[in-house]
């Protein structure tokens, strides 16, 4: 696995690629931060490409990520996460809309579980999922950066 960190407009994020592609994207002072591995290797090379897109939907020039994945993940969670790219820019879905846009609607609270294991975060738009109430529910980088996340796309969009 082949790392990078680097600042963005929400704090420092880490990301991590296999040979297949993108296998982890994570804001660090959020509730989750990742410890690179003894075995990973820190290559700003073999991230660039996710750096460029980084930036480019940092300064509005990119709405969805166009990204190789390397997602291990139980077919459900693959479903879900197939979801989420699905949400334009800018608009949020509920966990009860996920579930029923994957065809199983009484799942919400594990649509709610599948979206919290994202290891993506960002690529794989998991900020744009709220409650049945239309509040802010949790996100690994914290409800602050995913607010500032969704304000950043209604801005952008």
């Amino acid at each position: 696995m082949k790392y990078d960190i680097w600042d963005s407009p929400w704090g420092e994020i880490l990301a991590a690629v296999t040979d297949k592609g993108l296998a982890l994207l994570a804001f660090q002072q959020g509730a989750q931060p990742v410890t690179p591995e003894p075995h990973w290797q820190r290559d700003a090379s073999a991230l660039a490409q996710v750096r460029l897109q980084c930036r480019q939907y940092a300064a509005g020039e990119r709405q969805a990520f166009e990204l190789p994945l390397d997602m291990p993940g139980t077919e459900f969670q693959r479903q879900v996460w197939q979801a989420l790219t699905t949400i334009p820019s800018g608009e949020t879905r509920s966990y009860g809309e996920i579930a029923r846009q994957i065809g199983r609607p009484k799942a919400v609270r594990a649509v709610g579980a599948a979206n919290g294991r994202n290891p993506v975060a960002l690529v794989v738009p998991c900020h744009r999922v709220i409650g049945a109430s239309g509040n802010l529910t949790g996100y690994a980088g914290g409800l602050a950066i995913k607010q500032a996340l969704l304000s950043h796309e209604q801005r952008a969009d």
